[in-house]
């Protein structure tokens, strides 16, 4: 077989792979929030039998080209950013796409789903919905800065832009892991993702204690469905992310499920223990204590 299909087929089982540990994890997780409210909870498979339903369903409202590119938009990020990241580190097959540089390619998708999603609410003129969009450009914004400042430091640090290059230096034990080589920029990072994730304390975008506001108030039917059908796969990409730059990336599929679900799991027991912020706590956490701790962290490797 063509090796570019080969390439191509294997990158869209890795997607499948995706979409299925980050549906499991949805399910896991509002149970995880129902036992704790002390509710039964939903089954654990619920979100297949959402999400099939949403499929069925058709809608007849119509708001203009940017409502129907919106959750296009957002899905394109999710796929994107885990064609680009290598999941199984010496792993030919399950690579995917990567390449040197890919880096700043996945840092683009991350925002790129978060704009197209708001250009596509908007487009509903629904107030609503321009409240959840404000809301949550200023959140991404705050929390990308720190991010980036994480990043740039393990960048910095061994000098490449390659998510398999800085996989590779940490091969050899976990003593070689980031979390160990740099704590401060892995710090700096744990709490950006914490706003990333947009679990409590940082949902200030679907706000589930006040009235409905932001996207999913204005879509609805299959265009709820493609955003469901991202939710999963973009949860769990960002964390992959995560796993390779600071915790030594995986070398076979059991070590990764194992490091992505414990790495998820700290969005999920923060949001378990800590009240929603409001927006402008929000944006000053983000400003102050992981911010400073972002720039000590490039500052620190002048002096290492």
């Amino acid at each position: 077989m063509n090796p570019i299909i080969t390439k191509i087929l294997y990158a869209l089982l890795t997607v499948f792979i995706i979409w299925n540990i980050g549906m499991v994890l949805n399910g896991f997780t509002r149970k995880v929030y129902a036992r704790v409210n002390k509710r039964y909870g939903i089954r654990i498979y619920q979100p297949y039998i959402d999400l099939i339903k949403n499929y069925s369903l058709d809608t007849l409202v119509y708001h203009g080209v940017m409502y129907y590119l919106g959750p296009i938009f957002r899905l394109t990020s999710g796929v994107g950013m885990v064609l680009f990241i290598p999941l199984i580190y010496g792993s030919e097959i399950f690579s995917n796409f990567s390449f040197a540089g890919d880096a700043i390619l996945i840092l683009y998708f991350m925002f790129f789903g978060t704009l197209g999603m708001a250009l596509g609410s908007n487009e509903t003129g629904q107030p609503y919905s321009t409240i959840g969009v404000a809301r949550g450009l200023a959140q991404v914004t705050a929390a990308e800065v720190p991010l980036v400042l994480a990043f740039l430091s393990v960048f910095i640090q061994n000098q490449s832009l390659s998510i398999s290059e800085i996989v590779s230096v940490q091969q050899g034990g976990f003593m070689h892991w980031t979390m160990w080589t740099n704590p401060m920029a892995t710090a700096t990072a744990m709490l950006a993702y914490l706003g990333s994730m947009m679990r409590s304390p940082f949902d200030v975008v679907l706000a589930p204690q006040e009235i409905p506001i932001g996207p999913p108030t204005e879509y609805h039917g299959s265009f709820l469905a493609i955003l469901s059908t991202n939710r999963p796969i973009f949860a769990v990409a960002k964390t992959i992310l995560f796993v390779n730059m600071f915790f030594g990336g995986a070398t076979n599929w059991g070590m990764f499920i194992l490091k992505a679900t414990t790495l998820y799991m700290w969005s999920v027991v923060t949001g378990t223990i800590y009240p929603r912020f409001r927006v402008d706590q929000s944006i000053r956490f983000f400003l102050k204590v992981p911010l400073i701790m972002g720039l000590l962290s490039i500052l620190l490797l002048q002096f290492m």
